[in-house]
């Protein structure tokens, strides 16, 4: 077809045709294509809307949620104070020296007994051999009682620094003219540990002398 033999009206019909092809044709790849995204961007765009909506409804309770985690990790520390996790075995042997010595009493002998296996912990006790003045005595142990750690006292056997078999010490010592008792007894301490059916109960070790 010679667009020069064409009339004005049949050339702008033609011109028309094409434009409109032209623009269908923009319309089922550029266009269509971007208007798809833009779809999909808005589905996501309400989605994480609504996600921040709901969230939104916890933002009063996020400070009451940060002060019971920081109450619960304070509560925590105290308990693995008063329960270690750990055989802190030295650090129990400072603290029984550490307010025997407060108290004006002699610690003579440590001996480790068998660690007795629980579900979520573990007693380990100790024989501990001591004297001193008697009120100095009662002192040491009233002091152990108060200590933020968990020790337990038992088999306690007083006897005068004249008749120490009596207390069934190991040994005696040259006493000091003030001191006027000994003692043995067992002092028990306890670590917590994740529950382990399989776990070998500790045997006893030898004699820890101070």
């Amino acid at each position: 077809m010679n667009l020069g033999e064409m009339t004005g009206v049949k050339l702008l019909g033609v011109l028309i045709l094409v434009a409109v092809v032209a623009t269908g044709a923009l319309f089922f790849t550029v266009f269509k294509s971007q208007r798809d995204q833009n779809d999909a961007a808005r589905v996501k765009l309400q989605a994480k809307q609504r996600e921040n909506m709901e969230l939104e409804a916890y933002r009063p309770k996020l400070a009451d949620i940060e002060r019971q985690l920081a109450s619960l990790k304070q509560q925590l520390e105290i308990e693995r104070r008063i329960v270690p996790d750990e055989k802190e075995v030295d650090n129990f042997m400072r603290l029984v020296s550490g307010e025997a010595r407060k108290s004006g009493v002699e610690v003579r002998r440590y001996t480790s007994r068998p660690f007795v296996a629980r579900d979520f912990y573990t007693e380990v006790p100790f024989e501990v051999e001591l004297d001193g003045p008697y009120y100095s005595m009662l002192g040491f142990f009233d002091r152990l009682g108060k200590v933020e750690r968990i020790v337990n006292v038992s088999n306690l056997q007083l006897a005068s620094t004249k008749r120490t078999g009596d207390a069934k010490v190991k040994h005696t010592y040259q006493y000091a003219p003030s001191e006027s008792v000994v003692a043995t007894c067992l002092t028990t301490t306890y670590f917590s540990h994740e529950l382990d059916p399989a776990a070998p109960v500790g045997k006893p070790g030898p004699p820890l002398k101070k």
